[in-house]
């Protein structure tokens, strides 16, 4: 006879073909940084063997010509400015991301990020004028701004191997920031000779891509087209066209695939699977695809190229330097690497540690970093990796002799920041286990797994909005075992000063009405009668359809009519994608996941398991009181 208490395990898996967008952006950064520090390291030696054959590789010119129209650049300059736009174009796609369904899409969490942003890249580039006031090299500033976020992600997860997912989340998070101000540095400080009619044609022919984009045409040549032309108007203008990349990437929306999208690609998928001829398949494909967000889409298709492949190569053409001791001694004399190297490894780590603390006691804990004071250190060490942005800082503001000094100031301080990550992270796994838990966590007492924390004018809460509990179940209203464990909900909300939040995760490949449920429930909300709704798709959990649907909103008194129209627009469903990506970067892969005061609950859901994880937060907060008493 099978284990009576397994009955109360059972979830139904989150099964998804591949991690969720920012999971998969984390991985693919983090396993590139390796290719990029070996490119690095095989531009050094190349160059302190054969520095002439170095060279003449990457000044080799190749041109491009178009009737009477060409355009000829040497290789490096292709690279830099041509193959980074790809680069770029992924920097945006990923701001945009967070700014849509990350983060970034809440002010208060969006507040944080952004100022230590802006304050990560002023304090290290005013230390790099303070050491090259009075000289012409001051223009350099630029290069002592911006964090290389790969290689910075890669090194943290080989230093920092206990480190939570939390505090890369952070500090990517930030490094968005940090690549948006220095994208909009090098297009206005790092540009000559502006020509504004052809910067005209440039706007205007991003103007016709966002029509598109607006206007959903999937045709690729059209974006391909119109991304080439802008990308020649700015180069024309005198604007870096790397610009082009930025500028897409933030265009291209980002949501979670559309109900009709999704049922169009399942019957394609049911007619391949009746007649699997290969018109089929390319259909079936293409509506697959087509269901994706455009932002998704050209992420899962760059992403891995650029940083593979484009970043490991611009590394190789900009990295390498002779290494002998007459340039050692005067570089590390100059103010040029002393002020790359002493804005990133100090400017970055103090930026980040004081935005942090002036941010938390300005706003009286309500706006703070959602991770512990060595997190916040290591993320500013790391931060100090400026490897990309700064060689590439440095091909435009430097030649010569100089160009030289600002890439051993961005090396030196990429190596420097590393191994001061190191000691942070070492030192931190000397503590004890409360005290190294506090330190990368934040308060002990108040860890949270839960992302983002509970929001009275968001969430969904049933029972007293100040309890000293909170139970949060991510949930999908066709799943069998969310509907055994809600009356255990009920009868804990019963005898507690308890308040329990319900948060969506519909599974549509395992359960096709759960995501028209979920926005019905988000319907029913608008108009007062959230959990009148939500009681009656578990209750009912057999009779989901559209129809259903409508008839329950019928039984609750609610305007029909209005209930109608908002399932038919889909207007809720960035509302429950919100929940779904919570569910993601909290670690939720099926339902129900239960947390407990932001902890999450790995236990079973039956009663006397929930009722336990309940006493032992509240013994957490007792001990806390009494501690402070």
């Amino acid at each position: 006879m099978a284990d009576r208490s397994s009955l109360w395990r059972d979830r139904t898996t989150w099964s998804r073909e591949r991690a969720a967008p920012l999971r998969a952006f984390l991985w693919t950064e983090s396993g590139s940084a390796g290719v990029l520090l070996a490119a690095a390291v095989a531009a050094l030696v190349w160059a302190n063997v054969d520095l002439a054959g170095y060279e003449s590789v990457w000044h080799a010119h190749f041109s491009i010509s178009l009737g009477d129209t060409q355009v000829d650049r040497d290789v490096r300059t292709w690279i830099n400015s041509g193959l980074m736009t790809l680069f770029f174009l992924v920097v945006g796609l990923e701001a945009r991301r967070e700014f849509d369904l990350g983060d970034l899409r809440e002010r208060r969490r969006f507040a944080l990020p952004c100022l230590a942003g802006i304050v990560g890249m002023a304090v290290p580039a005013s230390i790099y004028l303070a050491l090259n006031a009075g000289h012409s090299s001051a223009h350099g500033w630029g290069v002592a701004m911006s964090t290389d976020t790969a290689l910075a992600l890669g090194l943290l997860a080989l230093l920092g191997r206990d480190v939570p997912d939390r505090v890369r989340v952070f500090l990517l998070t930030v490094s968005v920031v940090d690549d948006l101000i220095a994208l909009a540095v090098i297009a206005v400080v790092y540009s000559d000779g502006l020509d504004f009619a052809r910067l005209g044609i440039a706007v205007a022919v991003f103007a016709a891509l966002l029509v598109a984009a607006v206007r959903r045409v999937q045709r690729r040549w059209v974006y391909v087209g119109l991304g080439l032309a802008m990308w020649s108007a700015l180069l024309a203008s005198g604007v870096d066209p790397i610009v082009t990349g930025l500028a897409i990437g933030l265009s291209a929306p980002a949501y979670s695939p559309p109900r009709e999208r999704l049922e169009q690609a399942t019957e394609l998928v049911r007619s391949f699977r009746e007649q699997p001829t290969s018109e089929l398949a390319r259909s079936a494909s293409a509506g697959l695809t087509s269901a994706l967000s455009p932002n998704e889409r050209l992420q899962t298709f760059f992403h891995p190229w650029t940083s593979y492949l484009i970043v490991p190569l611009f590394a190789l053409a900009n990295a390498g330097i002779e290494l002998n001791p007459d340039f050692l001694g005067t570089a590390y004399t100059s103010p040029i690497t002393l002020g790359v190297l002493i804005g990133y490894v100090i400017g970055k780590p103090v930026a980040l540690m004081a935005t942090s603390s002036v941010m938390t006691r300005l706003s009286h804990g309500r706006i703070r970093p959602p991770v512990g004071w060595a997190a916040v250190l290591g993320s500013g060490t790391i931060a100090g990796i400026g490897f990309t942005v700064a060689l590439l800082i440095a091909d435009r503001a430097f030649s010569g002799a100089e160009l030289a000094e600002a890439k051993l100031g961005a090396l030196s301080a990429a190596v420097v920041s590393s191994l001061l990550t190191w000691m942070v992270y070492r030192l931190t796994g000397l503590l004890s286990p409360a005290r190294r838990i506090q330190a990368l966590q934040g308060d002990v007492r108040l860890i949270q797994d839960l992302i983002p924390e509970v929001d009275p004018e968001r969430d969904h809460i049933r029972g007293p909005h100040q309890a000293a509990i909170t139970v949060i179940e991510f949930g999908d209203f066709e799943c069998p075992f969310c509907g055994q464990a809600e009356p255990v909900v009920r009868e804990l909300l019963g005898g507690s000063d308890l308040r329990f939040v319900w948060r969506h995760l519909p599974l549509p490949d395992v359960h096709p009405a759960a995501l028209l449920a979920a926005e019905a429930s988000e319907a029913a909300a608008a108009q007062g009668r959230f959990w009148e709704m939500h009681d009656l798709l578990l209750d009912h959990q057999e009779n989901l359809t559209p129809a259903d649907l409508v008839r329950y909103a019928g039984d609750l008194g609610l305007d029909v009519e209005r209930f109608h129209d908002d399932l038919r627009r889909h207007v809720y469903e960035t509302r429950v994608a919100q929940d779904v990506e919570s569910a993601d970067v909290s670690g939720a892969t099926g339902t129900p996941t239960f947390f407990v005061n932001g902890q999450r609950h790995y236990g079973a859901y039956d009663l006397d398991s929930l009722a336990a994880a309940v006493a032992a937060a509240d013994a957490q907060l007792r001990s806390a009181g009494d501690d402070r008493g």
